[in-house]
């Protein structure tokens, strides 16, 4: 039987091919080349202490921007494959500005589009409206989806480890970096993080939830899997976490943390972002 991240992967291969014959990424190179990184997110000008790296981008350096602080990064999505509809008819860019003023280090956008209800359209939505780092998450499955991804004004892409082989993800790690964008590379099942953390990646994700069989959720995980992160790379615990307290649970290695449904269900989510950001961390680089 095929697993739902086998099936979301092939459907997004034919939705690239769709694509791909609608607008090439030839035409969408010269977008991808000039979008603005992060109107008004001076981080270039800001003192830059020990444990920036010289590889870091504006996505990196917004989860250390604090440090001794665990960075927030705050989720946009309109539908949940477990929770089902969250905000099908929100308005993302004043959702995705509540956040910002809330304290978020960044915004994650989801942009697939069937079982998230996500599109491009959202992502250059959100861009318009905050001025700190984006991150586009999808089931990266092509190049095209990178280009297309920075072209509509994103910082960062979330790559999915168990849904790459190695010479795959190394192409499109390298393709990324060309193209300025940073790489949240993410991985659930153990011998996918060794992977995940063998490549170097300066930012590493713990996913609590299998994507295979959606419904599982191991908390856990991320005590499993901490020890294995290199020194240098900042690590994210993504999925699972409702509550202030359920951050203030995480392993201290932890750096910061991607939270979606939580803020999506909430009346108001800026209690929660301000109590997460709020919890101390050993700065550990």
């Amino acid at each position: 039987m095929t697993d739902f991240l086998e099936q979301v992967v092939a459907e997004r291969r034919a939705d690239v091919a769709k694509a791909k014959a609608r607008v090439s990424e030839e035409r969408l190179r010269p977008s991808a080349r000039r979008a603005v990184q992060v109107n008004g997110f001076d981080l270039h000008g800001a003192p830059q202490p020990q444990f920036f790296s010289p590889s870091y981008g504006l996505f990196e350096m917004a989860l250390r921007l604090k440090p001794g602080r665990l960075a927030v990064i705050a989720e946009v999505k309109r539908r949940s494959p477990t929770a089902g509809a969250l905000g099908e008819t929100i308005d993302v860019g004043s959702l995705a500005s509540a956040y910002m003023a809330a304290g978020a280090a960044a915004i994650s956008v989801l942009t697939e589009p069937r079982h998230w209800g996500g599109s491009i359209e959202d992502l250059v939505a959100v861009r318009e409206a905050v001025d700190i780092p984006i991150l586009c998450k999808d089931i990266v499955v092509d190049e095209y989806q990178l280009v297309e991804a920075r072209a509509a004004g994103a910082d960062a892409v979330l790559l999915i480890t168990e849904a790459l082989d190695d010479v795959t993800l190394r192409h499109l790690m390298e393709r990324a970096r060309e193209i300025g964008l940073g790489v949240l590379l993410e991985a659930h099942e153990p011998p996918a993080f060794g992977r995940a953390v063998a490549t170097g990646a300066a930012v590493v994700g713990v996913n609590a939830r299998n994507l295979r069989r959606p419904t599982e959720i191991d908390v856990g995980r991320v005590r499993q899997l901490h020890t294995f992160v290199r020194r240098e790379q900042i690590l994210v615990a993504e999925s699972g976490i409702a509550s202030v307290d359920d951050a203030r649970l995480l392993p201290a290695r932890v750096d910061a943390v991607l939270v979606g449904t939580a803020l999506m269900q909430a009346d108001d989510p800026k209690p929660l972002i301000r109590g997460i950001a709020s919890i101390g961390r050993t700065v550990h680089a």
